[in-house]
């Protein structure tokens, strides 16, 4: 066994304070291993002092991950022959080998001494797969793919660029990629920048083409194993898989504000209002924006704070982010609806929020915003009126409850004339006969056109085209619900507007026979695909949603059915 390492232990604990020292380390302090390394891990007992009593024998860590390869331990005692001051020093030493790759746990080992726990801290190791060659399957000998990070060291949920290479020899094979799926996994965020191909790049006799480009967001630290992209061909039914790839997520720092929750980046937030009174018991509009760059996909964004000076409902999100080698930059905006709930002044705040910034290595702490709004009652918004608004307000009453007088009007009487005016007599004579000739065309076409359709339907065909056209002519028309709901919305009769479009979303379903919209959404993900399927799914939750809001604005009714008549016409394809 190498001495070196129990002489530095025992020069390390003869400055040491304490009576019971207990160390756990690996082998050079080092964390970083391969899974085909031996790790080799000291554990330091020194007890000092004749009255130390080891009431335990030293209780090792948990080494069910790793295969025990060998272990052995050292024992020596040191007395002073002046003082009688006794040091007992016990070294142990074990070699694994981990079982699996990644993150492993080194954990405590402890004693106890003179009725008194003493134990070790645990800490993490990392264990990386022993690098392999590339090498594309024998199947698919003429092309393989290779992912390949711009970053491969970066901070927890800080993004980095993945770039998906194709390589091959022929350059045809190129355009038989199709599919491109980057792998789920529990610790990453995926998000793609791009999947427009650039141009082939030829390097002697192989050539290479990036094929798509995307963000990871690690959400776990430590080393992390990256799962293969998959793709298919289209002249084959396999998949092909691209290598495994690794990254190292460092740790965000410790003693984070109190206001940080996972946001990585660079913010800003901004709270604010229209300026407009607000009236107890009204709903006055509230915007809480978060802007800047960072990872907006898997953050939490901070929210309102609940008061009994006000209360608020779920506020209305838009999102307006865009994804680019550089992150993603944007804003998303949070509307909220504040009804006060008394007079004079409230301060609405919201919670503290703080970021980290990769940049400097630092955490900023941006608070709580506040916005101040000013609470009337109904009396004191009518008493602050100018005279004009009076005027106003009092014209508009008027128009909307008196009814307009009606306009007095001349009959126009035709004089009467004492003789005949026989050019009139045989205008009309001629405009009767015309009449009665174009009657007996009309019955006579009518006639035809009867017997026509009684020789038709004689052939009546095969059942299948029988029940087909019977169902074209039951399926729902969404022509004609559309412009009953666009004047519903115009008079403001939500109620109405919504228990309509409830109706046509049942006609819909019942025309394909499903009764409920989960099995009309099974269906649709069966035939029409799962991308019809999930909107349709969002669309039906949007609708829900607006139905129960306190407010509803006439632009997001307007966007609602638009989307609405949109995507029900693509059903009906």
């Amino acid at each position: 066994m190498n001495r070196l390492y129990p002489i530095l232990f025992i020069l390390t604990a003869a400055f040491s304070y304490a009576q019971v020292n207990l160390v756990v380390t690996t082998d050079k302090n080092d964390r970083d291993f391969r899974d085909d390394d031996p790790i080799v891990v000291n554990i330091l007992l020194e007890v000092a002092g004749k009255d130390m009593i080891q009431q335990t024998p030293l209780r090792m860590f948990d080494t069910s991950r790793f295969e025990v390869v060998a272990s052995g331990s050292e024992q020596n005692t040191l007395i002073d022959s002046k003082t009688g001051f006794r040091v007992n020093r016990t070294l142990y030493q074990y070699v694994l080998k981990p079982k699996k790759s990644g993150k492993l746990k080194i954990g405590s080992a402890s004693v106890i001494v003179n009725d008194k726990l003493y134990h070790t801290e645990p800490f993490d190791i990392f264990v990386s797969e022993t690098e392999k060659k590339v090498i594309a399957d024998k199947t698919f000998s003429d092309i393989y793919l290779n992912v390949e990070f711009e970053g491969n060291e970066v901070y927890k949920n800080q993004p980095t660029v993945a770039v998906l290479r194709a390589y091959s020899r022929n350059l045809n094979s190129f355009r038989k990629v199709r599919n491109i799926s980057f792998p789920d996994q529990d610790n990453l965020t995926v998000r793609q920048i791009s999947s427009a191909r650039s141009e082939i790049e030829p390097a002697g006799n192989i050539s290479s083409q990036v094929l798509a480009v995307f963000l990871v967001y690690p959400s776990e630290s430590g080393r992390l194993d990256i799962k293969p992209v998959t793709a298919n061909l289209s002249s084959e039914k396999s998949k092909i898989l691209s290598n495994k790839s690794k990254i190292k997520v460092k740790s965000l720092p410790a003693s984070a504000p109190a206001g940080f929750k996972d946001a990585v980046g660079n913010f800003e937030v901004l709270l604010s209002h229209p300026g407009e009174k607000a009236e107890v018991d009204k709903p006055v509009k509230v915007s809480l924006k978060v802007r800047g760059e960072g990872n907006f996909d898997n953050m939490t964004f901070p929210r309102i704070k609940e008061s009994v000076d006000y209360r608020f409902y779920t506020p209305k999100v838009i999102t307006n982010t865009k994804a680019s080698r550089a992150g993603v930059t944007g804003e998303v905006t949070a509307d909220y609806l504040i009804i006060p709930q008394k007079a004079g002044p409230i301060k609405v705040l919201t919670d503290p929020f703080s970021y980290f910034n990769p940049q400097t290595g630092k955490y900023v702490d941006l608070g709580s915003r506040e916005v101040l709004l000013e609470a009337l009652t109904h009396n004191e918004i009518l008493a602050a009126r100018t005279p004009l608004e009076k005027v106003n307000d009092y014209t508009n009453t008027v128009l909307e409850t008196v009814d307009s007088p009606v306009l007095k009007t001349t009959n126009l009487r035709v004089e009467e004339r004492k003789t005949l005016n026989w050019n009139t007599v045989w205008i009309n004579l001629g405009l009767m006969l015309t009449i009665v000739l174009g009657f007996l065309l009309f019955r006579k076409v009518r006639r035809a056109a009867a017997a026509s359709e009684n020789s038709r339907r004689k052939d009546l065909g095969t059942i299948a085209e029988t029940e087909s056209e019977i169902r074209a002519r039951q399926l729902t028309d969404i022509g004609v619900y559309e412009p009953y709901l666009r004047q519903l919305n115009e008079d403001g009769q939500y109620d109405r507007f919504f228990q309509t479009i409830e109706e046509m979303d049942a006609a819909l379903r019942k025309d394909y026979g499903a009764a409920s919209d989960e099995e009309f959404k099974t269906m649709l993900e069966k035939t029409r695909g799962r991308q019809l399927a999930e909107t349709y799914r969002s669309m039906r939750q949007r609708i829900q949603i607006e139905k129960y809001a306190p407010v509803h604005t006439h632009e997001y009714i307007s966007e609602l059915l638009d989307e609405a008549v949109n995507l029900y016409s693509q059903i009906k394809k």
